[in-house]
């Protein structure tokens, strides 16, 4: 365990952002599970109606840190690529 002050409150700061992280990419992940089950059903308003929010949480994600803007790239291709398979 630390014995500095300073040491002692970057674990707690450290502890908290790691929690928001893993909150804002299991978001993120349930979104974009919502986008292929809507894909898999030919249900186009459902799919686009989640196809905005998961790249709003994406964006977001990548604003706090929370994603690699590499990763949120590659994700949104992957699920604009997917949504496009219903036109």
């Amino acid at each position: 365990m630390a014995q500095i002050k300073s040491q002692m409150k970057r674990i707690i700061t450290n502890e908290k952002a790691r929690q928001r992280n893993y909150s804002a990419r299991s978001a993120l992940r349930t979104e974009m599970k919502k986008v292929k089950v809507a894909v898999e059903k030919k249900d186009k308003a459902a799919a686009t109606a989640a196809l905005k929010n998961a790249m709003r949480l994406i964006d977001k994600a990548v604003s706090t840190h929370a994603e690699h803007k590499n990763t949120a790239a590659r994700q949104k291709a992957e699920i604009q690529k997917l949504y496009n398979t219903l036109k």
